[in-house]
């Protein structure tokens, strides 16, 4: 708890900040269309904080968002829940390819990420014909990312429930705990018996499925697939694992704390906006990239940091022994 303790206060700061500088930060459409929006990112920041505690990188979760979108929007025209069955498909399908080349041909996670970062891509422009693709007028599928349940918003349901499931699934279940432990050392994990193959497998299929989930929800909301968004999403991605305390390296990671990174990210581009409606500065929406950039390399220098002050007191106590 401690250790978070940063982020949580920083959290707490942005939020007082908003109250008392912005006079609608606290409205019902601002905290709705925060949580319908950021509902994507907190999807494929949950899948991209399993692939990291294995010690592996996803560098393809936001051109896979982007295809799927396209995909959803193709097959909205069958149904809204056709739309969505396949865009999350689509998704499943690419993470799937990921771990399998990455555990049977012994490749780095970030190549192989990347290249399949870059066909996706293709596979995207392909299907849109490098532009939008509409989704069906006459189908129910805007309801997917634009409608309510209960007076929430939906995409933010979808969100919570599956950041509930990812927290549960690395607490109590057996693939969270092989996949802490293959981070740990995949060495050990291995000598100690586990099916370190099918649990890296697994680990980039729910980032593949989740980020296909963030597609349909980006087609749903926007009313098209988009070929050409999903630039820097898998910044954005790993900035909130690992101001969630998810270590680089793996081995150590909370989903609970990755949501929370999710929040102060998003919190940060929200206050910047309210910034601009005031009028007193104006930050382009290319100033994301920058501050998530900013974000990324300072916790990375504090994670090094605590991680030598690891190593010095293990060599302390091994020399003291």
């Amino acid at each position: 708890m401690k250790k978070n303790l940063p982020i949580l206060l920083a959290l707490v700061a942005l939020v007082v900040l908003g109250l008392v500088r912005y006079q609608h930060f606290a409205s019902a459409y601002n905290i709705t269309s925060f949580w319908r929006y950021n509902s994507m990112f907190a999807l494929i920041s949950v899948g991209m904080a399993f692939v990291i505690i294995t010690g592996g990188i996803d560098l393809s979760v936001g051109t896979v968002a982007a295809m799927s979108s396209v995909v959803a929007a193709l097959a909205s025209a069958h149904g809204g829940w056709v739309a969505v069955v396949a865009g999350c498909a689509a998704g499943l399908a690419v993470g799937v390819l990921n771990g399998v080349i990455i555990t049977r041909l012994k490749i780095l996670p970030f190549i192989v990420t990347l290249a399949t970062s870059l066909g996706a891509h293709g596979v995207a422009l392909l299907l849109g014909k490098n532009d939008a693709v509409s989704i069906a007028s006459d189908s129910n599928f805007a309801n997917f990312g634009q409608g309510d349940l209960f007076g929430l918003p939906i995409p933010g349901i979808v969100a919570a429930l599956v950041a509930v499931a990812g927290w549960l699934a690395l607490r109590s279940t057996r693939f969270g705990r092989h996949s802490l432990a293959i981070g740990g050392s995949e060495e050990a994990a291995r000598l100690m018996g586990l099916n370190v193959d099918r649990t890296l497998v697994m680990a980039y299929a729910v980032s593949g499925l989740l980020a296909g989930m963030a597609g349909v929800i980006l087609a749903a909301q926007f009313g098209a697939g988009q070929p050409n968004e999903g630039v820097g999403w898998e910044l954005f991605a790993i900035s909130a694992v690992v101001l969630g305390g998810t270590l680089l390296t793996g081995g150590e990671g909370s989903i609970a704390m990755t949501i929370a990174g999710v929040l102060l990210l998003g919190l940060v581009f929200n206050l910047l906006n309210f910034e601009n409606g005031l009028g007193f500065i104006s930050l382009s929406a290319y100033w994301q990239s920058v501050i998530r950039g900013v974000f990324l390399l300072l916790v990375i220098v504090l994670q090094a940091r605590v991680l030598k002050q690891r190593s010095n007191k293990r060599m302390d106590a091994a020399a003291q022994s």
